[in-house]
Formats: structure tokens, C-alpha cells, sequence
């Protein structure tokens, strides 16, 4: 069985509970050395075979699994975050499908999921925006048209833009272009949930110079909308006059006990 694990965002006790499990009992282990935190491999079997899949091609990193496979290895396939947003696993399920190779997806926790606990932060939040646009710029890794920056920023909601820390200024012209203003709160967030994160918080119009301030080029996310501003309206979910199928209205409840 290969094993397709979600590392979590950076802490090493954020990786699933199930995660953590195949990590212990794997004979082999290839983990994208460029964003997981290699603390989290100090789960991994004294007597692990370990490769860094940054230092591979897809080719190598394919011919390992096949090898080890056919040995009767387990091994694991470690994503950082969640190995479904920008992980590039459709390419490695695609071989394993045609070569008959068994494998299984473990969810993790995505990088945006651990800066918004870092900056205390909730993405939704009513009366301000209720949809997260998780996306990315072009760069050398291209984007379809349709989903070009200044077009998702038309909608003006939240956004979580993934491996652009290197491309501030582009990042904010486009966004400009948008919905946002040179005044909508934004924050670069290195290394979610590692040791040495560091949280930025800028606006659009200065995400530049706060990257630069910063000393962040890479390894963050840049976080946008409203939703780090301070005014939202209060849930009505566990407001006392609305009812649902758990809980009657205040007011009925009254009702009642009179």
C-alpha cells in the first residue's frame, strides 16, 4: 500500500492522528523536503528509507514507489498540508490507477487553515464575506485565464494566495484591479504553525514594502479581505431568536414556560 499523507501545516503535532500512524509504521518515505518540516519525520521508523522528493522528477520519485512496492515496503507519500491544494498528486495517482498500484489519500490541515488559527483569525464571517478564494499567481507554474488574480479579485471576497510571496508587487497590482482598495487589510504569513513563523500585517497597497520589511520571499501565505478588519455582524446561529432543529427561539421557549 502507498500512502499519501497530508503533513499538516508545519507543527509536527498537526499531522493526523491516522497521518502520524502510517508515518510510524512505513519502510519507506518520500517527503517533499521543500515545505514539510523535516521535525515531522522524527515520527518515521528508526530503519526508514528516507528520500527528499525536491532533490527528484516525478520519474524517480515514481520509480521508487515501484520498487519498494513490488518489495512489499509500505510506503508514504508525504504532502506538506493537504495533499489535495497544490500538491501535484494527480499525476502520481494517475500512474499508480494504470499500474494497479494500491494506494489511499490521508487528509492533513492546509498551511491557510494554520495561519488563520496564527492570526486568530475566521475567514467567514457574516455580513463581510462568506466564500474563500484559495488560489495562486502565474508564474512558472501557469494559471488558466479565466482564473488570472485580477479576475478572481473582482468578487472582492476572502483570499488565500498560495506560492506568490515572491511576486508582492504583481500580487498587488492585481488585486487592485479588483474589488479591494490600497486600504483592504492583507497579511503575509511565513511558515505557518513552524517554530520560526512570522506574521506581517499590511494592506493591499503595501503588501510590497511589508514583504520587504519582513524579509519574506517564500515559504507564506498572503491573506486578503476584510475578514482581518474589525466590524462583522454577529452569527445567527446561536443568536436567542433563531430557532433550529436543535434549539427553539428564546422566545418560544418562553412562550412555553409560561
Amino acid at each position: 500500500m502507498i500512502s499519501i499523507v497530508g503533513a499538516g501545516p508545519g507543527a509536527p503535532d498537526l499531522i493526523t492522528v491516522r497521518g502520524a500512524g502510517r508515518l510510524r509504521t512505513a519502510d519507506t518515505v518520500i517527503y517533499a523536503g521543500s515545505l514539510v518540516n523535516p521535525a515531522i519525520l522524527g515520527l518515521c521508523g528508526d530503519n526508514s528509507s528516507i528520500y527528499n522528493s525536491a532533490e527528484l522528477t516525478l520519474e524517480e520519485v515514481m520509480e521508487i514507489m515501484r520498487r519498494d512496492h513490488g518489495a512489499g515496503r509500505e510506503i508514504v507519500r508525504l504532502h506538506t498540508g493537504d495533499p489535495s491544494i497544490f500538491g501535484a498528486i494527480r499525476e502520481q495517482i494517475d500512474i499508480l490507477k494504470k499500474e494497479n498500484i494500491p494506494f489511499e489519500i490521508i487528509p492533513g490541515v492546509s498551511s491557510f487553515c494554520g495561519a488563520a488559527a496564527s492570526l486568530e483569525a475566521e475567514y467567514t464571517l457574516p455580513g463581510v464575506s462568506q466564500t474563500v478564494i484559495i488560489t495562486r499567481m502565474a508564474g512558472h507554474t501557469p494559471v488558466p485565464e479565466r482564473e488570472n488574480l485580477a479576475s478572481l479579485a473582482a468578487h472582492g471576497a476572502t483570499m488565500a494566495i498560495f506560492l506568490s510571496a515572491g511576486m508582492l508587487s504583481e500580487v498587488s497590482a492585481a488585486l487592485l484591479a479588483g474589488a479591494y482598495t490600497e486600504e483592504t487589510p492583507a497579511a503575509i504569513v511565513y511558515k505557518a504553525t513552524w517554530p520560526e513563523e512570522k506574521i506581517v500585517h499590511c494592506t493591499v497597497g503595501t503588501l510590497s514594502l511589508a514583504g520587504k520589511a519582513g524579509g519574506i520571499s517564500r515559504t507564506a501565505l498572503i491573506l486578503v479581505g476584510d475578514f482581518l478588519g474589525g466590524s462583522y455582524e454577529r452569527s445567527r446561529l446561536y443568536d436567542p431568536g433563531f430557532e433550529t432543529g436543535y434549539r427553539k427561539a428564546l422566545i418560544c421557549r418562553r412562550r412555553e414556560s409560561e
